[in-house]
């Protein structure tokens, strides 16, 4: 992978997380960390809904060309997300019941789709 599509990567991603918290406060969610990290695990976005606090996985794509979430979020990923989510749960001494969820981004010059699926995994290791 060239150093320019990395960065066009990078940016992509910055502008579908951008586009996942403005999607989740219409929802109702208080965005409390974006890209928080634990030792190497990272999940995209932590929020707060009705009591509840969500762990988001953002995937940003410009074509809805293999947009399958299990294909997006495989297992190895889905270990990190819930290493990540433990790791803020225990820093925090946090006891409220949480969910992973998964918000599909398709941006493009002709359009935005966002695909928000909620309890998309459990978290079982």
């Amino acid at each position: 992978m060239s150093g320019a599509n990395s960065q066009r990567e990078k940016e992509l991603a910055e502008v579908g997380e951008k586009i996942a918290c403005e999607h989740l406060r219409s929802k109702g969610h208080t965005i409390l960390n974006r890209r928080y990290r634990y030792d190497r695990a990272e999940v995209d976005i932590v929020s707060e809904s009705g009591g509840m606090l969500v762990f988001t996985e953002v995937k940003t794509r410009e074509s809805s060309y293999l947009t399958e979430p299990i294909q997006l979020v495989p297992l190895k990923k889905q270990r990190q997300l819930i290493k990540a989510a433990d790791g803020y749960l225990k820093e925090r001494n946090e006891e409220r019941p949480s969910r992973f969820d998964i918000i599909i981004i398709v941006h493009n010059t002709e359009y935005t789709r966002i695909d928000h699926i909620e309890d998309a995994f459990y978290p079982t290791i």
